[in-house]
């Protein structure tokens, strides 16, 4: 036998050693990779919120039906992943229709349908468009047939990437909260509501049918859910902010369109405003300043923080057409805002898209985020 064929045998025990299982070693328990694991945990409620704003014009730059429907879907998407509260679609002169306002969600007993925008909208209204197609997706899919009639806007929104929010749960999933819509049939008796469960629910409350409710079991909920021969699941309708602001839940976003820039601001549902708002454009400082700037640049912490995208033209266009910052005399699109924002320096293409900038500008804002949270 030759040396190097010893030498081989003996790298070969080596290596099992190396591999064998040691008895008094556990075995972690293999993950099932084919299921998601990130799931969201509360951990305390909060109070504070992240908003977004952006013109419905840039639905206009698309060029087909499968492409504005995309469109809306990345930035349901981009929505969804970072926890944002509030979308705004604004008009920055370039969509039609600016002074019609249609509203998703805005308390718990409401859930409007404007009955003007019965025919397709992608070319004729874009924020209308952009507004249908991010209500329809942050509702849970169990509630879609009831709240969201057959519409061209939606004819290939089923197509699109499922949004997965907490409050998009399973029939075999239980939270302290729930979405709903009411059946009808309401009496002194109250109201059922259809929640995705075994049963309908039952609340004391006499509410309208096809209106969307936020609810909040009672105690005993979850164990007559369970239980077959119960015929009752008893809840409370409450405002839509209580799973966040009460329990720390990420609850989906709320929709509001806002005629121009300016009323963004001046229809904040939020008492006493957006109190740190950040303009986004290639033109700004660099995002990293707001960490790491000096005095002036750097920000701490929120209560209501609002970031502003701009469409093709960029947020200058929408200062120009928005007649109440004209009388104001606003010249500069920055004076609008606490900060202007350049959320990628240095970028290799020449533009950077709208549904691009809400990924890229709330990445570069987590960490604002993060350290709110840690209050």
């Amino acid at each position: 036998m030759g040396r190097g064929e010893t030498n081989a045998k003996k790298r070969k025990r080596q290596s099992e050693a190396k591999t064998a299982p040691n008895p008094s070693t556990s075995i972690p328990a293999e993950v099932d990779t084919t299921k998601p694991t990130a799931i969201f945990q509360p951990t305390k409620g909060r109070d504070w919120t992240v908003s977004v704003a952006l013109p419905g014009s840039i639905i206009a730059n698309a060029q087909s039906h499968e492409q504005r429907t995309s469109l809306a879907g990345h930035i349901a998407r981009a929505l969804s992943v970072f926890c944002v509260d509030e979308i705004t679609i604004f008009s920055d002169g370039h969509s039609h229709n600016p002074n019609k306002r249609h509203h998703s969600r805005t308390h718990s007993f409401a859930h409007q349908q404007d009955p003007s925008q019965d025919e397709y909208t992608g070319t004729s209204d874009p924020d209308h468009f952009l507004i249908h197609l991010l209500s329809y997706l942050e509702t849970p899919p169990h509630l879609r047939k009831h709240l969201f009639p057959l519409h061209a806007n939606l004819r290939t929104a089923g197509t699109l990437p499922s949004l997965d929010l907490p409050h998009h749960l399973r029939s075999d999933e239980w939270c302290p909260y729930r979405e709903g819509v009411t059946l009808p049939g309401a009496d002194e008796h109250g109201t059922f509501v259809e929640a995705g469960l075994r049963i309908p629910v039952t609340i004391k409350e006499q509410i309208p049918e096809n209106t969307r409710v936020t609810l909040k079991f009672k105690e005993d909920a979850e164990e007559s859910h369970k239980d077959a021969t119960v015929a009752t699941i008893d809840a409370e309708p409450v405002n839509p902010n209580d799973p966040r602001e009460e329990d720390g839940y990420y609850w989906g976003f709320n929709v509001r369109k806002a005629g121009s820039l300016s009323e963004v601001f001046t229809e904040c549902q939020y008492e006493g405003g957006y109190d740190v708002t950040i303009g986004t454009s290639e033109r700004g400082i660099d995002v990293e300043k707001l960490y790491s700037g000096t005095d002036e640049q750097k920000l701490g912490k929120f209560k209501h923080l609002l970031v502003v995208l701009g469409g093709v033209a960029g947020l200058e266009v929408a200062v120009k057409n928005d007649p109440d910052l004209q009388k104001l005399g606003v010249v500069k699109a920055e004076d609008v805002f606490d900060r202007w924002v350049n959320v990628c320096p240095n970028q290799g293409s020449r533009t950077i898209r709208t549904e691009e900038a809400v990924w890229i500008g709330l990445m570069g804002l987590r960490r604002l985020v993060v350290g709110n949270e840690l209050e």
